[in-house]
């Protein structure tokens, strides 16, 4: 499936006809209406799920969808397998029968390095019987990592897809196939007389669905998935297809394994690439690595070393998960002349990056106590080197992860590091136990204060429910001057600690009454490291009252919805005044949210306190920068997201970053297929190489960027 710039252009325009009510299209002929809203749907589906490039609002494609849906219940006569609205079935599987492949499924041997590389290409030359200096082209893409799946296509229908099983059979899951939106329902295979064929692709999630999920599952309570390749072969074997739909899940096909015509004959035959056959795939409307970013034609096996190392230095930039890159000869007729053997092809080998993955101990759990009474698990376990870091600590999150996957003191357990960041336990390997392992017992009382610990209804989480309680005092202070809330520079968690120890600090005014000869005496400070400190303490009791609010840890108010109360607000202290509605009444702000600030505004100790802060000069009267900022509705980098690095020198970041949204953009803290703009200052690092691997980024130097904005 190939759209030219015409053909989309009026499918474009049609489409915001038939939403704007145009009288002449609605009265088309009810089958007119069906073939062409089917049209429409199909190709903003090829937009957003196979080129990531949508044209329409998801409320307006929804909005076609729903007219074809009443279409349909009006003349059910027009209802057909390859019809948009069939792909989700309400049918619910309870097994998923075995299936055989049309040919079998074999696994890839694997190589890690240049030397494993270059072995690999002379022992193809060896079988090929050719010369060592001579080249061979090989196509190059990235070994994704999720759920293999191999697609049927019969008289251009998808009739069947199954896992890969065990290479020669797999595990049906049609109805679970139609649910991913990048599989085509039907592909236009007759138009290169070819009645059958069999795909080979991996189901994946992109990186940022599976956080929002994660993130989702958190709010509710629910236990978090593992990684995104677990969701997405969990999402392959779920009974339900609705719920395989609201996973997101894609498919990137890789190869075309088999395919004849009526007679029988072997239609590849007239494939006489790989490459060649991605690009046919591709033009059919499947969703397929693109050519020059994602895979590449390497002319010799250095190309090709060159292009996954490539790959590896900035994988993490890419919006999926990849664990290596699969290096295959590209020529069909070598590929048969080489063969292959009862376990994988002899033409075709992945490149495994680093892992990231390794086992370790767990030692002991300690619990640590948050800023609103929370209580985390952590993992002290035997430190392990991973991707580069080395690990002793790691999140156990709550009591129900800990059951979930059956964790033991003793265990040796699989851990990764997810975005080669966040160090997360995969499972427990519990084949290696031994019987000495002990069982985890949460505790029922607080560690720090020994108070019982409470779980309400819906949460994941046992709390502290003593707001006296020392933990808590000291996260809430410590979070108060942190930088996403009041934002003392130079008072962090050591110092803070260091404070309350010499019994400075108990509560949150007591950081406004510091006494600076004193710090100035204290070993490690000194007069210079005193008056900074007063200094930055100073300019943050004239913060505006919104960063006040985020730093009173008020349970679940966010620096979000802080602004949208001081918003609101003149002075802090009406909120002791306000009203449940009051709070409701604000778009955004929810029930739990309204009962828990009423609460903190309704005890008599924390409007004291808020008295008192006053009184030592910290600021509680709405400022300019309380006031809801006007969208930005022009400029040169509109709708455009945009990042800095390295050093400017021509202004701040923060100023930077103020400027880029006047001008219409929006600033993200990291590389990612998401990022639109790079801005480059001196000593550029980690950052610029992978926008440079990503090859989708415009760069700038700070220059460029202000001439842009003039």
């Amino acid at each position: 499936m190939t759209y030219s710039s015409p053909v989309q252009k009026e499918l474009v325009n049609r489409s915001k006809a038939y939403l704007e009510g145009d009288a002449a299209l609605l009265a088309q002929s009810p089958a007119i209406r069906n073939a062409q809203l089917r049209e429409m749907i199909v190709f903003h589906e090829w937009r957003y799920y196979i080129h990531n490039d949508p044209v329409l609002s998801d409320f307006e494609y929804d909005q076609l969808y729903k007219m074809l849906e009443a279409l349909e219940k009006d003349y059910p006569e027009f209802i057909t397998a390859d019809s948009p609205t069939q792909r989700v079935s309400s049918d619910v599987s309870n097994d998923f029968p075995t299936v055989p492949h049309l040919t079998p499924m074999l696994s890839l041997a694997n190589s890690y390095n240049a030397e494993d590389l270059q072995e690999f290409d002379q022992q193809v030359k060896r079988m090929l019987n050719m010369a060592e200096d001579e080249d061979i082209v090989y196509a190059v893409e990235p070994k994704f990592d999720g759920g293999s799946v191999a697609l049927v296509y019969e008289n251009d229908q998808l009739v069947r897809a199954a896992t890969r099983g065990n290479g020669q059979e797999g595990e049906e899951m049609t109805a679970n196939a139609r649910a991913i939106r990048s599989v085509p329902l039907s592909a236009s295979f007759s138009d290169l007389n070819i009645s059958k064929v069999e795909l080979r692709g991996e189901v994946l999630i992109r990186k940022d669905k599976f956080e929002a999920i994660n993130k989702k599952r958190a709010a509710e309570g629910i236990s978090l998935f593992a990684n995104p390749r677990n969701t997405a072969t969990g999402g392959l074997r779920m009974k339900d297809p609705r719920e395989v739909a609201d996973r997101n899940l894609e498919a990137f096909l890789y190869t075309l394994g088999y395919a004849t015509n009526d007679a029988g004959e072997n239609k590849l035959d007239a494939i006489p690439t790989h490459y060649e056959s991605l690009d046919l795939l591709e033009k059919l409307g499947f969703k397929v690595p693109i050519d020059g970013k994602e895979r590449k034609l390497c002319k010799n096996i250095q190309e090709v070393i060159e292009f996954c190392t490539t790959w590896e230095n900035g994988r993490e930039a890419y919006a999926y998960e990849v664990d290596g890159m699969v290096v295959k000869v590209n020529d069909r007729t070598l590929q048969e002349r080489a063969g292959h053997t009862s376990h994988h092809p002899r033409w075709a080998i992945a490149y495994k990056f680093a892992a990231k993955q390794a086992t370790t101990k767990l030692d002991a759990v300690e619990y640590q106590i948050g800023k609103i009474g929370s209580i985390t698990p952590v993992a002290k376990v035997a430190p392990v080197s991973l991707a580069g870091v080395t690990i002793s600590s790691i999140s156990l999150h709550n009591e129900d992860f800990i059951s979930e996957k059956d964790l033991r003191l003793g265990d040796t357990v699989l851990i990764e590091r997810a975005g080669d960041v966040i160090p997360y336990i995969v499972k427990a390997l519990d084949d290696l136990r031994d019987g000495s392992e002990l069982p985890i017992v949460f505790p029922d009382k607080c560690p720090s204060c020994a108070t019982p610990l409470i779980r309400e209804e819906g949460e994941a989480a046992w709390r502290c429910p003593n707001y006296e309680c020392p933990a808590q005092v000291l996260q809430r202070i410590i979070f108060h001057v942190s930088k996403p809330a009041m934002n003392i520079d130079g008072l962090g968690r050591s110092i803070v600690e260091r404070f309350m120890e010499q019994g400075w600090v108990k509560t949150l005014p007591d950081i406004y009454r510091l006494e600076y000869d004193k710090i100035a005496q204290l070993e490690g400070f000194g007069p210079k490291s005193a008056t900074n400190l007063r200094a930055a303490i100073d300019e943050a009791k004239q913060n505006p009252i919104y960063r006040l609010l985020h730093s009173l840890s008020i349970h679940h108010l966010g620096k979000k919805i802080s602004k949208l109360l001081a918003a609101e607000l003149e002075h802090v202290l009406q909120l002791k005044d306000w009203t449940y509605d009051d709070y409701v009444h604000i778009k955004d702000v929810g029930p739990t949210v309204a009962e828990n600030v009423s609460a903190y505004f309704s005890d008599p100790a924390n409007i004291a306190m808020l008295e008192e802060l006053e009184a030592l000069g910290v600021n509680l009267t709405a400022t300019e920068a309380d006031q809801p900022v006007a969208a930005v509705t022009e400029g040169p980098f509109l709708g455009k997201t945009i990042l800095f690095t390295g050093k400017l020198l021509q202004m701040s970041r923060k100023e930077a970053q103020e400027k880029a949204v006047a001008a219409g953009a929006k600033n993200i803290s990291a590389v990612s297929g998401n990022l639109d703009i790079l801005v480059v200052g001196e000593k550029a690092g980690s950052k610029l190489k992978k926008a440079q691997a990503l090859g989708t980024v415009k760069i700038m130097t700070e220059d460029e960027f202000l001439a842009q904005i003039g």
